[in-house]
């Protein structure tokens, strides 16, 4: 038996099934109210960053802030949830949110640049502790349920990308002159809720074993060819997505189209982003997890090539639309094979690992989105896409070839 079979048949401690049901809708209740965060930062960031610079290549860095935000609490994160569990890393993210949307909202009030800097922080810590409620929904069910569990709280998600946008939209202008001032209040407020919610999360108590690290040296889990496999797919999906739709918002006003345009453009790819995961647990279970990959980096292929024949709203709403439906079936499908990757003893370490990779690759794409998106066009932030796509598909495919090999 290879280690990552034994990683995927070891027994597993699960919540008791009476709290089960209530753990898994709780955590998608907090994944709807907490994506609002991501949502609003995406749809405000670079706008507000263009706003309070006077230089203007720097309009983009607030999201690529949050980004280093996500990489850098990745793994404290992990030590919180292995050491004091998972609820505490929860409420100490949904914290950092009430502090993300306060700070933002001070930074507009009095025009600093860099304070609004710092709370895009604060709200990159709240999202990389909010993307670890996927795992956590795992440690919620039998090891044969863990995809399922997984995808139906991503699917939470899809709410947030109704919350988002429409708290931009109804809130933007609130409070003038100070155009978002209001946005960021509300953005504090549904953070105070996630939080309420997250209290009655109950989940088992870490181990003994998970405390002291024990398991296998990450040395030697780093090597299986899975776990690079799924390391490799879930940095290319999230890099591409947070890639494209870091700039888009901004390239639709460089273009002359209106902010409402932008947010409901934002609008429908979140709802993208999350609503296959209704499903995408059934497909994962029906056709494996590499074949779930695979379609969403065709998807992604399909969203830069779609951005390249136009820029006009319904060209740039079409791309935002593929780019959420490829960073689903490509993330959720990576996260699938993470878990497959670990032992019980393991997974915070393991899970907390895999995001520091994923975000901290993904900080560099953000960093360099707003430069090329200023100084070479939107154009060119979609070409130099397919470079890492390519990357993706070749590791995937090697993998499918090992596997071959091995039942040959």
């Amino acid at each position: 038996m290879s280690q990552a079979q034994g990683a995927a048949t070891a027994p597993l401690a699960v919540a008791s099934p009476e709290h089960a049901t209530g753990n898994v809708a709780r955590l998608a209740i907090a994944q709807a109210l907490a994506g609002a965060n991501s949502t609003v930062l995406y749809a405000t960031g670079a706008v507000v960053g263009n706003m309070l610079t006077p230089h203007k290549a720097f309009a983009t860095l607030p999201i690529s802030i949050f980004v280093v935000g996500m990489a850098a609490c990745t793994l404290p994160a992990g030590a919180i949830a292995r050491r004091y569990g998972r609820r505490a890393a929860f409420l100490t993210g949904t914290g950092c949110g009430v502090a993300a949307g306060l700070l933002s909202m001070l930074a507009v009030l009095s025009g600093a640049f860099w304070l609004f800097c710092i709370a895009s922080f604060f709200g990159g810590v709240y999202a990389a502790v909010v993307l670890s409620f996927r795992f956590a929904a795992a440690d919620c069910v039998a090891p044969a349920r863990r995809p399922r569990a997984l995808s139906a709280v991503m699917a939470g998600g899809v709410f947030a990308g109704v919350i988002g946008p429409q708290l931009v939209t109804f809130t933007m202008d609130m409070w003038r002159p100070y155009t978002f001032a209001a946005t960021f209040v509300a953005q504090a407020v549904v953070a105070v809720l996630c939080a309420i919610v997250l209290m009655g999360v109950r989940l088992p108590k870490p181990s003994t074993a998970e405390i002291t690290g024990g398991g296998r040296p990450l040395s030697v889990i780093v090597r299986q060819r899975r776990f690079v496999t799924a390391v490799t797919c879930g940095v290319v999906s999230y890099l591409i997505m947070n890639f494209l739709m870091t700039a888009a918002p901004l390239a639709m006003r460089l273009c002359g189209l209106t902010q409402q345009s932008a947010n409901l453009g934002l609008q429908w790819h979140v709802i993208a982003m999350y609503a296959p995961s209704f499903f995408t647990g059934r497909l994962i279970t029906r056709f494996g997890a590499p074949r779930v990959v695979a379609t969403g980096l065709a998807l992604l292929f399909a969203a830069a090539g779609t951005g390249l024949l136009g820029q006009d709203t319904g060209h740039f709403w079409a791309t935002l639309i593929l780019l959420g439906l490829g960073w689903n079936f490509g993330f959720v499908g990576a996260s699938a094979l993470v878990l497959e990757s670990h032992r019980p003893e393991e997974k915070t370490r393991v899970q907390a690992l895999n995001d520091f990779i994923v975000f901290g690759l993904m900080a560099v794409g953000s960093f360099a989105s707003g430069g090329l998106l200023t100084s070479f066009g939107w154009d060119t932030v979609l070409r130099v896409a397919f470079a890492p796509l390519c990357l993706a598909v070749a590791a995937l495919s090697l993998a499918g070839m090992r596997r071959q090999g091995q039942a040959a």
